[in-house]
């Protein structure tokens, strides 16, 4: 599909350039035509009311002639030097040509001459003006503008190839990505629906025994609930992404938000031997919705919760970075990640083995807090710290 569009798109930005080349070509060409035949014009003009007189050869844009037949049928032809006049025979063919033709004005195109017809006291006064430059001119210039069609064709095609890579690798990046994030979820699905499929079908087992129809329930049960969490996980990063997240911003008070986020997960933390600290700074007031701002103190959190040892301290700050940027920080004890594995964590459905094992973890939660923060205007990254992981969000105050 990408590639289709990839080739269509070529082909229409050739297609206009070429249409828009041809356009400005045709009106170059047929202005020098009609420049060409109007300087032919003006000197038949000039030759037919002021034919050539002996020493007066006359002033011409082009090499002109003029033929008049007199009362006894002889022809008189007078001209510029450019024209062999000596020629009776050839000078009658054209003249009777032009008079065969009918017309005032004309083209005698096998003499390669253009005509006008005059009338005059003593009779009738053809001049002629030689074409054979203007057709060799406007043949030149045809020929040069096929050359510039052809070059122009090969030069835009190749731009437009690039012009359309660069515009389609947007696309391209999302088409990638949603095709792996449909094969991530349908494989995180898969798991706890083999799991639910398994143990109900030896629930209908006559060996089952009722001890064991208790495990095989409670076995259900937890994979019903982890695929819940991860459903519920993909709806909240699918209303993220369609930015709802810009939705009620009002001004909220992010020191509050972290301080109550940090006292609910301590009883949390206690539970799970762990230890947690914060320290906010005051009133730090920014423009947002508090829901959203609420989910990414919740997410650092838990995932600190889920990754650190057990007896080990994890760390909440929240400050004012600058005099309008608030940066809150947030240290998890465990193996540092690689600068690889800092980009790679707010990716969806990703773990890295030594800090995103499958403790009811989705590998989702990270991927939230990117986007509510990239729609409140902040980012969000991580950094492999000594004796653990630092995770940072700034947001505008």
């Amino acid at each position: 599909m990408i590639r289709r569009l990839r080739r269509k798109l070529v082909w229409i930005t050739v297609a206009l350039l070429m249409v828009m080349l041809t356009l400005i070509l045709c009106m170059i060409y047929f202005s020098t035509a009609s420049d060409l035949r109007e300087h032919c014009a003006n000197a038949l003009e000039a030759a037919s009311h002021n034919p050539f007189r002996p020493g007066r050869p006359g002033n011409y844009l082009l090499p002109v002639f003029t033929l008049e037949e007199t009362d006894d049928g002889a022809l008189i032809a007078s001209g510029s030097s450019f024209f062999d006049l000596t020629d009776g025979d050839l000078l009658r063919e054209i003249y009777e040509a032009a008079e065969s033709s009918g017309r005032k004005q004309g083209i005698l195109r096998e003499y390669s001459l253009r005509y006008q017809r005059s009338d005059t006291p003593a009779g009738v006064r053809y001049a002629f003006a030689d074409i054979s430059a203007e057709r060799s001119t406007l043949q030149h210039l045809l020929y040069t503008f096929l050359l510039i069609g052809a070059v122009s064709f090969a030069g835009f095609f190749l731009i437009a190839s690039l012009l359309a890579r660069w515009a389609v690798k947007p696309v391209e990046t999302a088409w990638q990505q949603q095709q792996q994030f449909v094969a991530d979820a349908s494989h995180e699905l898969k798991t706890p629906l083999t799991v639910i499929l398994t143990n109900a079908e030896l629930l209908q087992s006559p060996d089952c025994s009722p001890e064991d129809g208790s495990r095989l329930t409670a076995n259900i049960l937890a994979m019903s609930r982890q695929m819940r969490g991860l459903v519920e996980g993909l709806l909240r990063l699918a209303r993220v992404d369609s930015g709802q997240a810009k939705t009620n911003r009002i001004r909220v008070d992010l020191s509050r938000l972290a301080e109550e986020a940090a006292l609910c997960f301590e009883p949390v933390y206690f539970e799970a031997s762990l230890t947690l600290e914060w320290e906010t700074e005051p009133d730090i007031p920014v423009m947002g919705d508090p829901q959203y701002l609420r989910q990414i103190f919740d997410i650092l959190l838990d995932n600190g919760r889920k990754y650190s040892a057990p007896g080990s301290t994890c760390r909440l700050t929240l400050s004012r970075q600058s005099k309008n940027k608030a940066l809150a920080r947030f240290f998890s004890p465990g193996t540092p990640l690689t600068p690889r594995q800092c980009q790679d964590i707010f990716k969806r459905f990703y773990r890295a083995d030594t800090a995103r094992a499958m403790s009811g973890s989705y590998g989702l939660g990270l991927s939230i807090a990117q986007r509510i923060v990239q729609e409140h205007g902040g980012r969000i990254w991580a950094e492999g710290a000594e004796g653990g992981n630092l995770f940072c969000v700034q947001l505008p105050m």
